[in-house]
């Protein structure tokens, strides 16, 4: 069973929930981590299930849930990050309850960012989305719209699903080698977020960060890989396999 729990009413009309969960190169969570900092987000809330690793991370002193949901006001953002891989059994239910936040909270689109596997990763954004005027907007803007292929996980989920609830979603994917968790990963995932929905992150300390971030995910990780045996599935599922 897996519950989303804010700490008290919200207005969230019109918010656009952005999911940074961990998937290939851990773009995600370094730009996730990177924007939650940098736009002092307030920490609205927490997604808790008894398929998750027993952790609590540690933060400034605090235990605190280690899925968790941040809000900025001034561009009515939320943020749905974790500090471990989700486990593959629980994408499926996570995404449903996320869909079900959505809808009753009146949050108007979603953004998934993500890393795809690639023996050359370059510099460019890549967007896929079910909305014909996003595609429009991508093609304007210079980036590179995916014709062919596959996504996964939490975002591929929410998109599938986006077009019966009358919701704008897209995932932003950059090229990544699944064997480096490099922070020029997240800062092209950033520069792409930046002009899609006119947001204004600066970018300059994102390395230094985002390497934080980088040490905290292989920790947890580590962790996990010592807890009973259906962490460890969870733990090995950072490949291509279970995100695109």
């Amino acid at each position: 069973m897996i519950e989303i729990k804010l700490f008290k009413d919200y207005n969230l009309k019109n918010y656009t929930l952005i999911d940074a969960f961990p998937g290939v190169g851990l773009v995600g969570p370094m730009a996730g981590s990177y924007m939650i900092e940098k736009l002092q987000m307030e920490y609205i809330g927490y997604i808790d299930s008894n398929e998750f690793p027993p952790i609590a991370a540690i933060h400034y002193g605090k235990p605190m849930f280690p899925a968790r949901l941040y809000r900025d006001d001034k561009y009515k953002l939320i943020i749905a990050m974790s500090e471990f891989v989700i486990p593959s059994v629980s994408v499926y239910e996570l995404s449903r309850e996320l869909l079900a936040f959505i809808r009753k909270n009146g949050i108007s689109k979603t953004i998934s960012i993500s890393g795809m596997p690639s023996q050359k990763p370059s510099e460019n954004v890549f967007i896929t989305s079910p909305d014909e005027e996003i595609i429009k907007k991508v093609n304007k803007l210079g980036m590179k719209v995916i014709s062919e292929g596959v996504v996964a996980g939490v975002g591929a989920v929410l998109m599938t699903n986006s077009s019966q609830f009358k919701l704008e979603s897209m995932n932003i994917l950059v090229e990544v080698n699944p064997q480096v968790m490099d922070p020029k990963y997240a800062e092209i995932a950033l520069k792409g977020l930046n002009k899609l929905i006119n947001i204004d992150i600066e970018l300059k300390s994102l390395q230094e960060e985002s390497k934080i971030v980088e040490a905290k995910m292989r920790d947890v990780i580590k962790k996990m890989k010592e807890t009973p045996e259906h962490y460890n599935k969870a733990a090995e599922a950072t490949g291509p396999s279970m995100y695109a």
